[in-house]
């Protein structure tokens, strides 16, 4: 057994540190060697058409012409290498946007646009504030798979206390009145999928349930919520009630669901401190792709592979 797990420390992977990033990309030119590698690893392809029969500009630096999609020979689709991409239209040189994203990757919690401004000197907090949420968006994983195996799911509330809101923003009713509902489903010791919701009714989470998890899964595990009743009509389900005290009954329990939210909303209170509505649903991919990729140990490769 590993000495450090024997004396009680954290097992964790070895990511990109620091001094590896600067040795790593010391200049733009390495950047668009880095983005390249991870875009085309099996040479050029047009963005548009996927051709690979593309010819480089003599002219200038990381462009490329496509005649098969562009209007005529004399015409044809020009391309550069942030075509595509989210880093298309960004004014930021390469090296900055790769330290934002190493910056977000490597940082637990999350890191605020604020503190990304202070850090690289963005100009201005709305240009950090673009960058982070355009990175956000990269993070979205479009190959889902379906979660097997033993699979829990619960519903959390995303918003401050009533308690603690002014007395012209308060809000009538119980303790999740103008809170922002959020479903999610974990794999035991596997991948994350959540959700922003308009509301937790049985109709949301049954279509949410039968949408991430397999058929094939051994158990569906949850609180008892009412909205999970009619799982175990296609899936075996089986449910704990928190209300009576009940947080674990053999291997049926929502703790690993509990961590991944305890994990958001530390990063939204202590980090964020406020998260609007609006964007909320890219603060959850990245919650939910760093999460996934807490095992990876090229995180930023996979990150930028995905821009």
């Amino acid at each position: 057994m590993n000495k450090a797990v024997e004396a009680g420390e954290p097992k964790i992977v070895r990511q990109m540190t620091i001094g590896q990033f600067e040795q790593m990309f010391p200049n733009e030119e390495a950047c668009r060697e880095y983005l390249y590698s991870r875009r085309w690893p099996n040479g050029v392809r047009c963005p548009r058409c996927q051709n690979d029969h593309v010819y480089a500009s003599k002219v200038r630096l990381a462009h490329w012409q496509c005649k098969k999609c562009g209007k005529n020979n004399r015409a044809p689709y020009r391309f550069t290498l942030k075509t595509g991409t989210i880093f298309e239209e960004g004014k930021k040189p390469l090296l900055i946007w790769f330290k934002v994203l190493h910056l977000m990757l490597t940082s637990k919690k999350g890191i605020s646009a604020l503190q990304i401004h202070r850090m690289i000197g963005s100009g201005s907090y709305r240009t950090a504030w673009y960058m982070c949420h355009r990175l956000r968006a990269g993070l979205r994983d479009p190959e889902f798979r379906q979660l097997m195996g033993i699979v829990e799911v619960d519903e959390t509330y995303i918003g401050g206390k009533n308690r603690n809101r002014h007395w012209d923003k308060k809000q009538p009713g119980s303790g999740t009145a103008g809170k922002t509902p959020v479903i999610g489903a974990i794999a035991r010791k596997g991948n994350v999928v959540c959700k922003m919701i308009e509301s937790a009714d049985t109709e949301t989470l049954t279509r949410f349930v039968r949408k991430v998890v397999s058929d094939k899964v051994e158990l569906v595990a949850t609180d008892e919520h009412s909205g999970y009743r009619y799982i175990g009509w296609v899936m075996p389900h089986q449910s704990v009630s928190h209300s009576a005290g009940e947080y674990v009954r053999g291997e049926i329990h929502t703790q690993s669901i509990d961590s991944f939210w305890a994990l958001l909303k530390r990063g939204i209170i202590g980090t964020y401190h406020n998260v609007s509505k609006k964007y909320l649903p890219l603060y959850l991919a990245e919650f939910q792709f760093r999460f996934n990729n807490r095992k990876e140990a090229d995180i930023f490769g996979k990150a930028i592979a995905g821009c």
